[in-house]
């Protein structure tokens, strides 16, 4: 019996030895393809800026192209659920905006669940949200913005990129702070709505700095405020809310990480994170970052999956609070 038992043991640990020996060799030669960087977004908006800003320094480092592959729709799901699909070996990765990853599940039914289904590598940048007006409203601060809404309750509309997005949480954030109440007007995306607030279709909106600071350059659109503690470089007369008096609970930042499939082995999670990490601590990463209204954050994985299961369950509640739904 003894010897059954001692044959038994020998041969799972024979097997986890040529296991771990087979995820070292496999780690070892990673990558051996190309590597795909799946974005949940389309081109031009912060999630896709911050793919783009580690591509081509993380393919001259691993030795293999690395290609962006934008995959926009469904609030995230559909890049989402295509890396949740994808082989774990480090050639498929997501890169993933905060919006879709911990709020997008909680307003509907998301094919996948955004702790157990993705291995975390890397967090890459912070974006927090820029309040504009359109300039053909008497409004130039914050203050000014809830005065003239308690004065004339109901007229003001505020557009987001669609029911249960950060821009429509960050609406119903303000007006429970405010005590107003702000018409919502959803959009299929961020570009469609600040497309009707250059033509006056609707008062406001908050969403990430780079579809705004051209318009905000040239007068298009008048900033308020920066949600956050944290002023930015390219915004530098604008406040954030943290200094207004009764707005400082009014911080609402986007972020923007690299997630690979789960079950990825650990030893290529921890030469792509490594990776990312060093790209992230040169200037031209931190300039540009700053240049586009964010500024760069790194998380090693453990820090971005505990970060990630906070920000689930925070989220979670607001919107459950809030009564916010997809519909």
């Amino acid at each position: 019996m003894k010897s059954m038992h001692f044959l038994k043991a020998r041969t799972c640990a024979l097997a986890l030895a040529t296991a771990f020996a087979a995820t070292g060799a496999q780690a070892q030669d990673y990558p051996t393809q190309t590597v795909t960087l799946l974005v949940s977004a389309a081109p031009g908006g912060t999630t896709d800026l911050a793919a783009r800003m580690i591509s081509d320094p993380l393919s001259k480092a691993l030795g293999k192209a690395v290609v962006v592959d934008n995959r926009p729709g469904g609030a995230g799901v559909i890049a989402a659920a295509a890396v949740k699909r994808a082989k774990p070996d480090g050639h498929t990765l997501l890169v993933q905006y905060s919006g879709f990853h911990v709020i997008t599940p909680h307003v509907m039914k998301a094919p996948f669940d955004p702790v157990k289904d993705f291995a975390p590598v890397a967090n890459l940048i912070v974006a927090p949200q820029v309040m504009v007006v359109r300039p053909g409203l008497p409004i130039k601060t914050l203050p000014e913005l809830v005065a003239y809404a308690k004065a004339q309750p109901g007229k003001l509309s505020y557009a987001s990129s669609g029911n249960g997005s950060l821009q429509h949480v960050t609406g119903e954030m303000l007006n429970g702070i405010a005590g107003i109440k702000l018409t919502h007007v959803p959009y299929k995306g961020t570009g469609p709505a600040v497309t009707d607030m250059l033509a006056g279709t609707v008062d406001l909106t908050f969403t990430t700095a780079p579809p705004l600071l051209g318009h905000i350059k040239t007068g298009k659109l008048r900033p308020l405020a920066v949600t956050g503690n944290v002023a930015l470089p390219s915004l530098p007369n604008v406040p954030t809310t943290a200094t207004i008096q009764g707005f400082d609970k009014l911080d609402v930042s986007s972020w923007f990480a690299v997630y690979a499939p789960a079950g990825t082995p650990k030893p290529i999670v921890d030469r792509l994170t490594n990776e990312i990490r060093k790209i992230m601590q040169t200037a031209e990463f931190k300039s540009k970052a700053e240049a586009q209204g964010a500024y760069a954050v790194y998380m090693n994985p453990q820090q971005l999956a505990e970060h990630t299961s906070k920000q689930l369950q925070y989220w979670g509640k607001f919107v459950k609070d809030a009564k916010i739904t997809a519909e």
